[in-house]
């Protein structure tokens, strides 16, 4: 409705609207020069090595699910178990899986505040989140792949 207000608007201080209409959000990128520097109006966050993976098993997810035409529903749902059965698939062998898996829920609060999940349910020990389809923009099949690629050769080195 006002997006070209607002992008005029916005573009004045280096930023950029993005809108997904059919993935359903919207958000804001820097522009960046042709040195790939921006104005650094947006914070850019480290995240943990632990926190990655996590992050990479939710687009793996999100990206299985979107390529399964008998899917009716239109949005992902994973529960902790899930995204913990899928990290261990990840995980070196000599990684300490054990303290892995007891920071767990902390590496998923990590995915939370980012915005990657939103907690829909909980009933015991079981939390059931929906994901956020922003992660396909910032973690791409490149970037996807990439990681794989990365993780198979720690592995191996390991």
């Amino acid at each position: 409705m006002y997006q070209n207000e607002i992008q005029d608007y916005i573009s004045q201080i280096g930023l950029e609207l993005i809108i997904k209409k059919d993935e359903g959000f919207a958000f804001v990128k820097q522009l960046e020069d042709s040195e790939g520097n921006t104005l650094g109006l947006v914070q850019r966050r480290q995240i943990g090595f632990e926190t990655s993976i996590v992050l990479v098993v939710l687009r793996q997810s999100l990206e299985e699910f979107d390529s399964n035409p008998t899917q009716l529903a239109t949005e992902k749902f994973i529960t902790n178990t899930e995204i913990r059965d899928e990290l261990e698939l990840f995980l070196p062998e000599k990684f300490n899986r054990k303290s892995f898996i007891k920071e767990l829920d902390r590496y998923i609060n990590a995915a939370v505040d980012l915005g990657y999940l939103k907690e829909v349910s909980k009933k015991d020990n079981e939390t059931r989140y929906r994901i956020h389809r922003i992660i396909k923009e910032k973690i791409t099949l490149d970037i996807l792949q990439d990681f794989k690629t990365r993780l198979q050769e720690y592995v191996e080195s390991v």
